[in-house]
C-alpha cells in the first residue's frame, strides 16, 4: 500500500493506493485555484470501475495513462464510470474514455435538466448563475461575466450518459456501493458509499478543507443551500466512513468534516445578518460587506468569476434566512432586497 498523500502533496500525479484494490489518482485541473481533481479506480473482477473521470484534456488522460500502467492497467480495464455531478471536471473526461474504449457511464438523474439545458444553450456561460446575479443586485457584474470566455464549448463532451441513478445499492461483483441523492452544489449530486469498506466517495459535496459553491448550473438551482444542509446532515444518517473527496487528500472521519460544514454555513448565516443590521439590502451589498475564503479576502479583491460565486452564494444564505422568517424579501424593478424581521437586534 501506497504512503497516504499529505495534505500539500495531494495533487501530485499517481496512484495512491486506500485499500487494497481502491485507488486515488489525482488529474490535473490547469488554470484552476482546485489545482487537480481526484478519481478512483475501483479493482473489480471484470475490470475497472471509475468514480469520476476528470476534465476531458490530453494531459489529464496521460496522467490517468501513467497512474493506471504503475498499478498494472491499461485504459482498456475501464469497464464502467460513475459520475458524482456533471460539471465539466468530473463528467466530460468519462464521455471522452466512453467514445475511445466503450465503458458505460452513469449519472445523477437530478442532473438530467442541467444537462438538457446545456443542450439547449450550446454554452459554458452559466446563464442561470447570471440571472440570480441580477436578481442579487449585480447587474454590472452580470454583464461583465456574459463578455467572458468559460472556456471551449464541444457539444461531444455533454453527451447523455448511459444510465441516470437514484438512489440505491449497485452491485458491483466485489463491493456494493450505496448511491445517495445529496442535492446543493448541483440539483443531481450523488456520493457514492461503500458501506462494508467504510468509504465515502464524496464527489464535491464534502471537501476535506474548503466548502463547495452552491447552485453554481445551468439548471434551476431552486433553493440550493437548504438542499445542501438537508443533504450534510443526511450523510450523519448513515455509519461514518473515511472521506475520500473529489478535491484535496483523503481525510478520517466524514462525520466530522460533515460538522465542521454545518458549522460554518451557520455561521455565515449569523455573518449575513448582522450585515443586514435595521438596513434593507440586496444581496450583492451584503456579500460586498462579507469576507470570502479561508484567508478571509475581501470581496473587492476577489476576480469576477469568484465574485458572481459569492454572491450566488449570499443569495443562497438570504434565502434561507427568508425561508426560516428570520428576513423579509421584497422586490424591487427585478432586484430581491432583505430586511431583518426584528429590525436589527442581536
Amino acid at each position: 500500500m501506497t504512503a497516504p498523500a499529505r495534505s500539500g502533496q495531494w495533487a501530485e500525479a499517481g496512484a495512491e493506493t486506500i485499500r487494497p484494490g481502491v485507488h486515488r489518482v489525482p488529474l490535473p485541473l490547469p488554470g484552476d485555484g482546485l489545482r487537480a481533481v481526484n478519481v478512483y479506480l475501483l479493482e473489480e473482477d471484470d475490470g475497472i470501475v471509475m468514480i469520476d473521470g476528470g476534465w476531458a484534456l490530453p494531459q489529464s488522460r496521460r496522467v490517468l495513462e501513467r497512474a493506471m500502467a504503475s498499478l498494472g492497467h491499461d485504459l482498456g480495464r475501464i469497464t464502467k464510470i460513475f459520475v458524482t455531478h456533471i460539471h465539466r471536471d468530473h463528467y466530460t473526461q468519462a464521455v471522452a474514455l466512453r467514445r475511445l474504449l466503450g465503458s458505460r457511464v452513469y449519472l445523477g438523474a437530478g442532473e438530467r435538466p442541467g444537462l438538457d439545458t446545456l443542450g439547449e444553450v450550446r454554452s459554458n456561460v452559466p446563464v442561470t448563475s447570471l440571472e440570480v446575479l441580477r436578481h442579487g443586485g449585480a447587474g454590472d457584474l452580470a454583464d461583465r461575466l456574459s463578455r467572458l470566455d468559460f472556456g471551449r464549448f464541444t457539444e461531444s463532451d455533454w453527451e447523455a450518459p448511459d444510465g441516470w441513478i437514484g438512489a440505491g445499492v449497485l452491485d458491483l461483483g466485489r463491493r456494493s456501493l450505496r448511491v445517495i441523492p445529496t442535492p446543493g452544489h448541483t440539483r443531481g449530486h450523488v456520493v457514492y458509499l461503500d458501506e462494508a469498506a467504510g468509504l465515502l466517495f464524496s464527489g464535491d459535496h464534502v471537501l476535506p478543507h474548503i466548502t463547495p459553491s452552491i447552485g453554481f448550473e445551468l439548471g434551476d438551482p431552486g433553493f440550493p443551500l437548504a438542499d445542501y444542509l438537508a443533504s450534510l446532515r443526511l450523510m450523519t444518517c448513515f455509519a461514518d466512513a473515511r472521506l475520500l473527496p473529489a478535491h484535496g487528500p483523503v481525510a478520517g472521519s466524514a462525520h466530522a468534516r460533515v460538522a465542521e460544514l454545518l458549522t460554518h454555513h451557520d455561521v455565515r448565516l449569523a455573518q449575513a445578518l448582522r450585515v443586514l443590521g435595521d438596513r434593507t439590502l440586496n444581496a450583492y451589498a451584503v456579500a460586498q460587506r462579507l469576507t470570502w475564503t479561508r484567508r478571509e479576502v475581501p470581496f473587492a479583491s476577489l476576480d469576477d468569476f469568484n465574485q458572481m460565486l459569492a454572491v450566488n452564494e449570499t443569495v443562497a444564505h438570504l434565502d434561507v434566512l427568508a425561508a426560516r422568517g428570520q428576513v423579509i424579501v421584497t422586490v424591487d424593478g427585478g432586484v430581491s432586497e432583505y430586511t431583518r424581521v426584528d429590525g436589527g437586534t442581536e
